[in-house]
């Protein structure tokens, strides 16, 4: 590795990714902007990723193989955070392509605006073959505090955020299972401006490894507890979230007082799953979870209530207490439209 501090290093984490990591390798070594380290974090790869990267770091001293022993993607992101020696730092996923101009777009940017310390950009998506899917990810750059406070509106491998302010944060939280970047954006938010440089600078990958309902829950799980403690940030109160050294479960019998109401609507939302919601005792359905919610529910979060519903309707009975006219009632406060055509229908 090179002794001087390079300007920017590019956080790189990695499992099992020997079909792509040599492209996503190659189109940081082919950047305009030079003075840059790579930093790839292997977490415990089982393929020929090791020797990959091995033989790459081998030909490039701008580049540093770290390895970890299947920590996961939060240790991995931290452990390339706190190695990185630039200033800035930038993000790039293993199965990604940065655009040559990518890093020099990025540092102008960051260069012309020192209060700025979480830059984004827009991405064109690819196959797993590296063909255009004719889409775009082009996040408005307008509003970005008002958007944050309702959805992320950054493209994880797109970003460049200063090193300094990240570390003073502190890093990825390992309590926002698959959320990780969200809470990242809006603990950034609270110390520094924040921006989206209207550009295309990766190729976005999309591939077979297709994200499971649970896993989907688990983010806007996430999701929902990361703005709950923005916005208790933002009101003067304490991080209720700090206290979380792992990512709570929504169906643990003793929540903390932070998780509680969002538990009670998640173990609802987790019925969206028709064979989660065949073994449910009757006893342990809570319609009022996702009712007394209803203003609250974001887009995610409505679809999974839908679901639910429709899954509770499809049982033969009714539960003690729940009739199905309180099912189509809240279905129809969910989805007025669906509501309708199932009655219409019967």
């Amino acid at each position: 590795m090179p002794p001087e501090q390079p300007k920017v290093s590019v956080i790189m984490p990695v499992r099992d990714g020997e079909r792509w990591v040599t492209e996503a390798i190659h189109s940081v070594q082919n950047q305009t902007f030079r003075d840059f380290e790579l930093l790839v974090i292997d977490d415990g790869s089982a393929d020929a990723t090791p020797t990959i990267l091995a033989d790459a770091a081998a030909a490039d001293p701008r580049i540093a193989v770290l390895t970890q022993h299947r920590d996961g993607l939060v240790a991995g992101l931290n452990r390339g955070l706190y190695a990185a020696r630039a200033p800035l730092i930038a993000r790039l996923d293993a199965d990604d392509i940065a655009l040559p101009e990518r890093l020099a777009r990025q540092v102008d940017y960051m260069a012309a605006h020192p209060d700025v310390v979480l830059l984004g950009g827009w991405a064109t998506i690819i196959d797993e073959n590296g063909h255009p899917k004719g889409r775009e990810m082009r996040p408005n750059p307008n509003d970005l505090r008002a958007t944050l406070m309702k959805k992320s509106p950054f493209i994880h491998p797109t970003v460049m955020f200063r090193a300094e302010a990240a570390r003073r944060v502190g890093g990825y939280h390992a309590a926002f299972e698959a959320g990780e970047d969200y809470d990242f954006w809006l603990r950034l938010a609270d110390i520094g401006e924040l921006a989206i440089l209207p550009e295309l600078l990766i190729r976005y990958r999309e591939h077979g490894g297709s994200v499971t309902r649970t896993r989907q829950l688990r983010q806007i799980y996430s999701a929902r507890l990361a703005k709950l403690a923005a916005a208790a940030r933002q009101a003067g109160q304490p991080d209720p979230s700090a206290a979380l050294a792992a990512p709570p479960e929504w169906y643990d019998a003793s929540p903390g007082p932070f998780e509680r109401d969002s538990s009670r609507l998640f173990r609802m939302l987790e019925l969206a799953d028709p064979a989660a919601a065949a073994r449910i005792p009757r006893s342990a359905i809570d319609l009022d979870a996702i009712a007394s919610q209803l203003r609250t529910l974001t887009a995610g979060e409505r679809k999974f209530a839908q679901a639910a519903v429709l899954n509770l309707l499809r049982l033969p009975h009714d539960a003690p207490g729940i009739s199905r006219l309180k099912l189509y009632w809240l279905l129809l406060r969910l989805a007025p439209l669906r509501a309708a055509k199932l009655l219409i229908a019967k």
